[in-house]
């Protein structure tokens, strides 16, 4: 992390620069969209984001880590461990782990609800038992957890110009639509970890069960039945994009610009998923690389021209002011225009 994103969020102690630094590396590794969508947030931002998404990372990967099968013990062990250091930082603001130790300090400035990491990690805890879902409504459920609670996360951070419970369903649904899009991009490495998250009514729906699904992984054929279904689950989850999108108008201007590149880069997994002709169960779609250079050229024109109308508002006497989440170690700097 640069030294002027710490600078401009205050972060001063050596202890928690290194650990959010530690956070942003785990995002520009594993999260090339969302690293790329947060670079696009005022610099005294950029942090707390890191630190959600590095902790989210760190769970995530415990749960995927030393194989399966017998090794479900020591998954196990490793996330009841992580939440004990989860409830001492949240607590006492410390732990050992750089992530926690972060997403604490995190936690406390953005006031950020703890029972949104309770619920997070108790769904990381089900994918280490739960294998399939046999419903829509089930996998709800479980992405209450898993992704709903990290768009209610963000929305601290991110502010908002209407007060923040009228925006929290939004947010939720954003999340959610975000991790349906992994969903279906990656349904042939889950189905390799032993999971299927696409509902069985729907794969029913179209004479498709797990095991259709793995003979056209080991086999690399195409079967028309597994394609309708993936057709329908990425109408599913276009659905839940339409259903977040009002929430975008009600961010903080400044914070529009990263959120609406988000939108468009994994909305575009789904085109890319159906351009592939639905072979997610034979190899990964790709959003081009030229399509994310132009989606994030369009986003820092949006996000330096949003930072230079805040400037101007914030000059106008009587103007009105977006709602951002108070940051309780400190006043925020004003958001650079330099988008870096």
């Amino acid at each position: 992390m640069t030294d002027r994103e710490l600078r401009a969020a205050g972060i001063g102690d050596p202890a928690l620069r290194a650990a959010y630094r530690h956070c942003r590396a785990l995002n520009a590794r594993h999260g090339r969209t969302y690293f790329l969508a947060t670079r696009l947030l005022p610099v005294e931002r950029r942090p707390a984001v890191h630190a959600l998404y590095g902790f989210a990372r760190w769970a995530d990967d415990i749960v995927d880590s030393f194989g399966t099968g017998a090794d479900t013990g020591r998954r196990a062990a490793a996330l009841a461990e992580l939440r004990r250091s989860l409830e001492d930082g949240l607590r006492y603001g410390r732990g050992d782990e750089p992530v926690v130790l972060a997403l604490a300090d995190t936690a406390h400035r953005y006031g950020i609800e703890h029972a949104l990491f309770h619920d997070f990690m108790s769904a990381m805890s089900s994918d280490l038992t739960v294998t399939d879902y046999a419903t829509y409504a089930d996998l709800r459920g479980y992405m209450h957890g898993s992704a709903a609670v990290i768009g209610l996360q963000m929305l601290p951070v991110l502010g908002t110009v209407v007060p923040r419970e009228e925006a929290a369903p939004y947010a939720a649904a954003l999340g959610v639509a975000f991790q349906l899009s992994n969903f279906l991009r990656d349904v042939g490495e889950d189905l390799d970890r032993g999971r299927v998250y696409l509902p069985a009514d729907l794969l029913a729906g179209h004479g498709v069960d797990r095991e259709l699904l793995r003979w056209s992984r080991d086999t690399g054929r195409h079967e028309p039945r597994i394609t309708a279904a993936l057709r329908e689950f990425e109408a599913l989850t276009r659905g839940v994009y339409r259903e977040a999108l009002p929430g975008l108008g009600m961010l903080d201007p400044v914070s529009r610009p990263c959120i609406r590149t988000a939108f468009v880069l994994y909305g575009g997994i789904l085109d890319a998923v159906a351009q592939d002709g639905y072979s997610v169960l034979h190899r990964r779609a790709v959003v081009p690389r030229r399509r994310r250079a132009a989606v994030a050229a369009d986003g820092l024109v949006r996000a330096v021209t949003a930072r230079l109308r805040a400037g101007r508002s914030s000059r106008r006497p009587g103007a009105p002011r977006p709602l951002p989440a108070p940051v309780l170690g400190g006043p925020c700097p004003p958001a650079a225009a330099e988008v870096g």
